[in-house]
């Protein structure tokens, strides 16, 4: 870490499953880290250990930093952030910037931006993929939406966390990119859900499929880490909610239709996950999709108890 990005004074707000490991890594890596404390307490002690600082407000977080970021759930949370009472913007100074790290609606964060240069303040969509793993490693990938001198800025912060790094484009393209990631991999979980339940269906059953998609040309690490839950029962192979996914389709869903294009593919994974969604439990991840398809059809997609899944 350089001297000039050393002293930059982060601000963090969302010690969520991503965040919690982004604001560790920030902070063990040199930097003054001022972070908002939430109910799970968990996450708030551990950094308080690490040597940052606990605030009681997000306008508290934005008085005490250079550069403040936002890892929660999508553009409602984001917008109360910084417009609600005692929000970010009631306490962010000229030069500042706000880095968006959720995946959120581009319309929401165009608007943002919009609002918070007269204040002479920078907004940045940085949204993220791969997994909470990754996230406390320090090897997430990032996709950036930011003018190249916010970027460059930036660009040491976002070396502690991130191990892949695009600049994408302007604010908003990050976000954007995100949605259009996002229906790439849950287009998938789609395909291999139904794919799952049409082969019991037939008889032949998840080991016996995963059999001849593993090591062939149609594997990769999305669909190992999905496949971990029917086979394994390992429920947190791939720790992102159904909620988040059908929330991510309907933002996808949304800027299609300002685009002007048809999404067919689109909307029949979101309604795939909308049926798994309004039918819970709440803490269900993307992987148990398969089970919830297979539910609907007549099969059982679920995994044994003991975690091993035999062949039938």
């Amino acid at each position: 870490m350089n001297t000039t990005a050393a002293s930059e004074k982060i601000g963090f707000i969302g010690l969520g499953l991503m965040g919690h490991g982004i604001a560790k890594n920030i902070v063990d890596k040199g930097y003054s880290l001022t972070f908002l404390g939430r109910k799970n307490r968990a996450p708030a002690e551990d950094l308080l250990g690490r040597g940052a600082k606990e605030a009681a407000t997000a306008r508290d977080v934005a008085v005490a930093s250079d550069i403040v970021f936002i890892c929660v759930t999508g553009s409602r949370e984001v917008e109360a952030i910084v417009r609600g009472p005692g929000g970010l913007k009631e306490g962010l100074k000229k030069g500042s910037v706000v880095v968006d790290c959720s995946t959120s609606d581009p319309t929401s964060t165009v608007a943002l931006a919009a609002e918070l240069k007269p204040l002479g303040v920078d907004y940045v969509d940085a949204p993220l993929s791969r997994t909470p793993k990754e996230a406390w490693e320090g090897t997430l990938d990032a996709m950036v939406g930011a003018s190249d001198a916010v970027f460059a800025r930036l660009q040491p912060v976002l070396d502690t966390w991130a191990g892949r790094i695009v600049h994408i484009g302007d604010t908003g393209d990050g976000h954007r990119m995100k949605l259009l990631n996002n229906f790439v991999s849950l287009g998938y979980a789609a395909i291999y859900s139904e794919a799952l339940a049409l082969a019991q269906k037939v008889g032949i059953s998840p080991p016996r499929f995963d059999s001849v998609i593993r090591n062939g040309r149609m594997d990769c690490g999305f669909y190992q880490t999905f496949m971990r839950w029917t086979l394994e029962g390992d429920r947190d192979a791939h720790k992102f909610t159904i909620a988040n996914a059908f929330k991510d389709l309907t933002y996808l869903e949304s800027m299609a239709g300002a685009a002007g294009i048809a999404n067919p593919l689109g909307n029949a994974t979101k309604n795939a996950f909308a049926g798994a969604f309004a039918t819970g439990p709440a803490d269900q991840y993307v992987p148990m999709l398969a089970t919830h398809i297979g539910k609907v059809n007549g099969v059982d997609l679920t995994p044994s108890k003991d975690g091993k899944r035999q062949e039938v």
